[in-house]
Order: structure tokens, then sequence, then C-alpha cells
């Protein structure tokens, strides 16, 4: 009964700091981590059962990486790109090289610096994640390149998680034939999973998907199941979570996986972290402050300005580059994994990982506000940023002097096909504008004019040639771009005919009073059109079944139109 009041009070006590954090509109990682703190030997020193919280927060881990894992889905890692992969893979080098001599420089000993260099690279997928659709800026270039390389980094965490605990569970000196046995071994696993996930997890998927219980019960088996295993053969169980993870995520039923298994997720991290905060050592913390100062202001502001370069060099715009850059201002729940695992296993001092933590607690807050009021730190350091530009031209290409056409169509990837078939028939010059790699690959097989960039970058659109369009077309739904959309084409081409496109309608409204001529309501269209042809059919099954005809008919034409070259 005592574990179970002790659970209780720490559960109480992290409730209270997560409220505190929701004010302040910071992540609640932050409130677990001091709520561990609090709980701690230093304040209230409710933890005694260490070792029975310990293997929740193991569950919880657990179940974390198989999260992560179902949303690794080779499918997805091949539409990264190259730009996700190269930044991804360079920021990760260049913070861990530069991270390692500022530890060295600050007195860290050699293996616990390597350890805190590489804690330095990884960002938080989930926190990022959190944050871009808080901002609804997910489907825009900036966020979809964020996640692309947040993608690389934690396949590289994989890695590095596979290598720190396969050396933690062998005590041979001998490098090369620890590595050799180590690749023997995750060779003949990963062979095995191949094979199981191609022929066997799919069948089995399939019928227990019928039951969202039996689901759950066979996700779970499958993840800590897999883990166990991984554990048994000399590897960790947070890797082989993770694997299990990735095993499972080109099965139809990876999302709804994730997400049942979401909220038993969210209760056993918390006792991760609440037992992450109270092992800190506070006695020399004056001692560790410095350092943390040091470290936190290289990853807020370092591993940023390594990205800009990287993606400058890569030729996309300032903007796109600024907002992805802060995506990587903070360390991650990876970063916290690989020092608790250091720790359990010997690599690291207790002062270490808090000086980890420690570094976690401030680059997760100030990362979340640099997130949040991305758009007014740009304004002020604009000028700054020039001159971290190594490369003057831009991917995202602009027109030539003197080019003009008469409509613009921003966004492709949704129904813009439809557009250009009606642009075509008009006999007009044409632009498309979008930012997909996919659609623009389409946009190039088609020969059809286009312009890669953001919608939402002020500095993309003042550089279009916007003057001599006559019609606007835009099938992107984020009202804030559509508002910026309506102004900068009102401001070049007053007389301009402007089409957006909206889901709400306070928002179409207030479209309407900035200037559109006209505001697509898919919803509201789809219901007029259903309505009247149940007016005009009425209760004649034959009349829709060929109504059903048209539209599939309609609808082929569209699929075979998108993929003509």
């Amino acid at each position: 009964m005592d574990i179970f009041i002790e659970i209780t009070l720490i559960i109480a006590l992290a409730t209270v700091f997560a409220i505190v954090m929701r004010l302040f509109k910071q992540p609640l990682i932050v409130g677990y981590i001091l709520a561990g703190i609090f709980a701690g030997p230093y304040f209230l020193n409710v933890l005694h059962a260490r070792d029975q919280i310990e293997l929740f927060s193991k569950i919880g881990i657990t179940v974390l990486l198989f999260i992560v894992g179902l949303h690794l889905s080779p499918k997805v890692i091949r539409e990264v790109g190259k730009v996700s992969l190269i930044t991804g893979l360079g920021q990760v080098f260049f913070t861990s090289v530069i991270g390692f001599f500022i530890a060295l420089f600050l007195g860290i000993e050699r293996i616990a610096a390597i350890y805190v260099s590489i804690a330095l690279t990884f960002s938080s997928t989930i926190i990022i994640l959190k944050l871009l659709s808080d901002r609804g800026d997910l489907n825009k270039l900036y966020g979809k390149i964020s996640i692309g390389f947040l993608l690389v980094q934690d396949m590289v965490a994989t890695i590095i998680l596979l290598f720190v605990s396969s050396f933690a569970k062998t005590n041979n000196t001998d490098i090369v034939s620890t590595l050799g046995f180590l690749l023997i071994k995750a060779l003949g696993i990963m062979l095995i999973l191949y094979l199981v996930s191609g022929y066997v997890i799919p069948k089995v998927s399939k019928f227990v998907a019928s039951s969202p219980e039996l689901l759950f019960l066979f996700s779970m088996t499958w993840g800590l199941g897999l883990a166990a295993l991984f554990y048994i053969l000399g590897f960790s169980v947070e890797i082989g979570a993770l694997i299990a993870g990735v095993a499972l995520s080109l099965t139809p039923f990876s999302y709804e996986i994730g997400a049942r298994l979401k909220p038993l997720r969210d209760f056993f991290i918390v006792l991760f972290f609440i037992l992450l905060g109270s092992q800190m050592v506070l006695d020399n913390i004056q001692t560790l402050i410095f350092p943390a100062v040091v470290l936190s202001l290289f990853v807020l502001i370092g591993n940023p300005v390594i990205v800009i370069i990287l993606m400058n060099i890569l030729g996309y715009k300032r903007r796109t580059a600024f907002m992805a850059g802060l995506t990587v201002a903070q360390i991650s729940e990876f970063s916290l994994i690989l020092a608790a695992l250091g720790f359990n296993v010997g690599h690291l001092s207790r002062e270490i990982l808090s000086l980890i933590t420690l570094v976690g607690l401030i680059t997760i807050a100030g990362s979340t506000y640099l997130i949040l009021y991305a758009d007014t730190i740009y304004s002020y350091t604009e000028n700054l940023l020039k001159l971290l530009e190594l490369r003057k031209q831009n991917k995202e290409k602009l027109p030539q002097e003197g080019e003009h056409y008469a409509f613009i169509l921003f966004g492709y990837d949704r129904v813009g096909s439809d557009f250009i078939g009606a642009f075509s028939k008009l006999g007009k010059s044409y632009l498309v504008v979008d930012f997909n790699p996919s659609s623009i690959k389409q946009l190039q097989d088609r020969n059809i004019p286009f312009r890669f960039g953001d919608a939402e970058d002020i500095e993309f659109l003042q550089e279009l040639n916007l003057s001599q369009v006559k019609l606007a077309v835009s099938t992107i739904p984020d009202f804030k771009t559509s508002m910026l959309l309506i102004k900068q084409i009102k401001q070049d081409s007053p007389q301009a005919i402007i089409i957006m496109l909206s889901h709400d309608i306070k928002h179409a409204e207030e479209l309407y009073q900035a200037g559109a001529t006209y505001v697509i309501m898919p919803h509201y269209l789809g219901a007029r059109y259903a309505s009247h042809m149940i007016t005009r059919l009425g209760l004649d099954r034959e009349a829709f079944k060929e109504e059903r005809e048209k539209h599939l008919e309609h609808l082929s034409k569209r699929e075979q139109s998108a993929l003509c070259i």
C-alpha cells in the first residue's frame, strides 16, 4: 500500500507543476522533471520505493520508443528528401564535434564529454511536433523539412543507443571483435524481423485488428516482448522497443496502435522524468550552473546557426532556414535516455547526469518561446542572418526579369490539377507555386511552369512578379497564409480576382472582408450539391447509381491525368 500512496503523491505533485507549466506555455516535460526534484531528497523526500518506480519508468521508455518506431516507417524516410538527410546528418556531426571540444574546455573528462556532445545533437521530435501543430505549421515548407531531419536524428539516436547498450554488456576490450559480434547479431535479428514483418505480421495484425482490445494486447505483447528479447541477446530494451515499432510501422494499423498506446505512455513516462529529476545532484549546483549555461547557449544559438548555414548552402531562403533552425534549439528525450543509460552502466557520474538534465530544462523551456515567437524574432534578426548566407542564389527559384503570367495558383497538391485544366482551356499563361517536393516532381514531369517556395514567406511573395496577375487561386487552407496572400496580391495587382479556400465560416467572412473575390468552402459546396442531388433524385436508387458511376469516372480521369507526363 505504501507504493500506492507514494505514486499518488508524486503524480499529484507532477499535476501541480504541469498546471504551472501550462500557464507559462511550457512543455509539460519541464514540470515533470521539476516535480522529481521536489519529490527527491533535497525537498519533500517522498521517493522511497525507487526500484518499483524505476521499473514503471522503464515501461514508459519502452512504450515511448515503441510509438516513435511506429512513425519511423521506411516509406516516410524515403520521402524525407535530400535536404532533411543532409541537414540532419550535418547538424549531428557539427554539433557533436563542436560540443565535444566545448565539454573538454569546461573540464569534463573525455568519455563523459562524448556523452555530453552526443546529447546536445538530438532535438525532441515529440515537443517540436506539438509546437508546430500549435502554430499550424506542420504542412509548411520549414515544418516538413524539420520533421524530416528530426526523423533522421531519431535514426542516428537509435544506432547510438544500440552501440552504447551493446558495449555496456560486454567486458571485451577488443573493439574490432566487439563490433563484429554486434554486427553479426544485429544482421541476424534484422533478417528475422524482415521476414516476420513481411510475411507474418500483416496476417496476424489483420486478424487482431478486428477487436480493439485484442489489437492493444497484441501491440503490448509485441513491443514488450521484442524489447525483452533484445535485452536477453545483449542489447538494451530501448533499442528493442524502437525496432519493434519500426517492424509494425508498415501495417495499416500503425496509427491506431500508436493512438491506443499514448495514454499508457503518458502515464508511465511521467514517472521516468520524475525519477530523472529526483536523481539530480544539487549539493554542488553552483558548479553546474556555468557549464550548463554555456552548453545551453550552444544548443539555443549554435544548433540553429548550424542548420541555417547548411540550408543556405543547399539553396533555401533565409526565413525558411531560420524557422527550421529554431526547431533544433533544445535537447530531446533521447538525450535524457542516453544520459540515464550512461549513468546506469557506469560511464557517467551523477553530476554529469544532472548537468545534461539541467541543460534539457533550460533548452526545452527556451526553445519553446523561440518557436512560439519565431516571427517576431525573425523581424529583429533578419539583418544578422544575412551574415550567415554563404550562398546568395536560392533553390526557391524566382521568375526571370520581365516574365509575366496572367494566372497564379498557390498549392498544387490538393485540387490543383482541376485549376490547371481551367487555366489551359482559357489559353492564358500561368504559374504554380508549391513547396511539396512530390508536387514539384509532378509539375516537372508534366512540364507545368512552377516556382518552389513557401507562400507564407513575405520575402518570397515580394520577389514574385505579381503585378501582371489577373487571377490568383489558393488551395492552401491556412488562414494566416491566406490573409498574407490577399494583402500582397491586392498591393501588387489591385484589380486581380482572388479566390481563396477555407474550412471555417468565420475565417471565410474575414477573408471576404480582407478583399477575397470568392472563398471556396469545400464542405459548404459539397453539402449544397448533395442536398440538390437528393431533391432532384429523391429515392431513385438507379439515379444515384448513375451519379456514382459518373463520380468514379471523374476520379479515374483525374488520377490518370496526375500520372501523365
